[in-house]
């Protein structure tokens, strides 16, 4: 029975972190874009100001400032979150783990054409899309706040937490479905849940490679090259370079 409640209350943090940082995350945006409309500056049309404040603030200050308060609450050491500087072997499994993201990504939008199946659209992207120099801003931001910003709260809290109480493919499993999950705030269009598995299963690559490794720099990399290589891809395309 101790053991049952246990880990219910560990998966029910994990929700919290996931669901939690993400509402606290928009109030903080709002609040900054309000601030900054009574001082004359109308974010919503200035993408490349949004998306960087967006990053900044939820990401940033929010992911990373939960992450320290959730820690002070449980009593926790920072060594809870295991980080280091990569070594050959965690570099080696940083360059398979950004060649299998991709890889993955190539593969699962072949099925899903091949099924006749559409993919919803990350609202950044169309964002991007519109004033393409949006994607350039973002290429050093995934490095410097949205890889390491997001593993460090689904990966170094949430799976971390999960795994706990629970058998380290479960809380990958769990957190990679809590990872995906939350995407879906983020989508326009038809096919979110195309969208949402294929996150998924990208989630589960970051995951195990964080079990793996026990270094949460090697998913952080992971991440952040992932997505500047899509956003670099997406701003050759948007420029014609492609």
């Amino acid at each position: 029975m101790t053991n049952l409640i246990t880990r219910i209350q560990s998966v029910g943090s994990a929700v919290g972190l996931t669901y939690g940082s993400t509402v606290i995350g928009s109030i903080i945006v709002t609040i900054a874009a309000a601030l900054l409309g009574a001082f004359g500056i109308d974010v919503t049309a200035r993408p490349s100001l949004r998306l960087v404040m967006t990053t900044i603030l939820l990401q940033g200050v929010t992911f990373g400032g939960l992450s320290i308060l959730y820690l002070r609450f449980r009593g926790l050491n920072y060594t809870f979150v295991s980080l280091s500087i990569p070594d050959r072997r965690d570099i080696a499994v940083t360059i398979g783990g950004i060649g299998t993201l991709l890889s993955l990504l190539v593969v699962s939008s072949r099925i899903t054409s091949a099924l006749g199946l559409e993919s919803a659209e990350n609202q950044v992207v169309t964002i991007g899309q519109q004033n393409p120099t949006a994607f350039l801003v973002l290429i050093p931001l995934s490095f410097l706040l949205v890889g390491p910003g997001e593993e460090l709260l689904y990966r170094g809290l949430v799976q971390g937490t999960l795994r706990e109480t629970l058998h380290p493919t479960r809380a990958i499993v769990l957190a990679s479905i809590l990872f995906a999950s939350i995407h879906l705030f983020s989508l326009s269009g038809e096919g979110k849940l195309v969208y949402v598995g294929i996150a998924f299963i990208l989630a589960l690559v970051l995951g195990a490679t964080y079990e793996y490794t026990d270094n949460l720099t090697v998913p952080a990399v992971i991440h952040g090259a992932y997505n500047a290589i899509q956003f670099t891809i997406a701003y050759l395309t948007a420029t014609g370079g492609v």
